[in-house]
């Protein structure tokens, strides 16, 4: 996935590609402490993105993952910071839909 697409409009493409993204961020160059953050809201993100979760949970879910990119840092990558954007804006589709 390039970091620099725009998230889907529907709600379950945007949690797709928010777990594509944060997938994304373990193959680059990441500080330990900012790396935390953002495994653990892959994780949340890929259960999200299951197929047979109700919409309550994925919602639950990404509310998770929002919470957890609020508290990642900078990366000091580019590329990962871009991903980690992207996450966010994934994120607001999702919980706006």
């Amino acid at each position: 996935m390039e970091p620099t697409e725009q998230p889907p409009d529907d709600p379950d493409a945007a949690s797709n590609a928010l777990a594509a993204h944060l997938t994304a961020t373990a193959e680059r160059p990441i500080p330990p402490a900012t790396n935390r953050w953002l495994g653990e809201a892959e994780a949340v993100a890929r259960d999200a993105a299951s197929d047979d979760i109700d919409p309550a949970t994925r919602r639950q879910r990404v509310q998770q993952v929002a919470a957890l990119l609020a508290e990642a840092e900078s990366t000091g990558d580019d590329t990962a910071d871009e991903h980690i954007a992207n996450a966010r804006a994934c994120c607001q589709v999702i919980l706006d839909g």
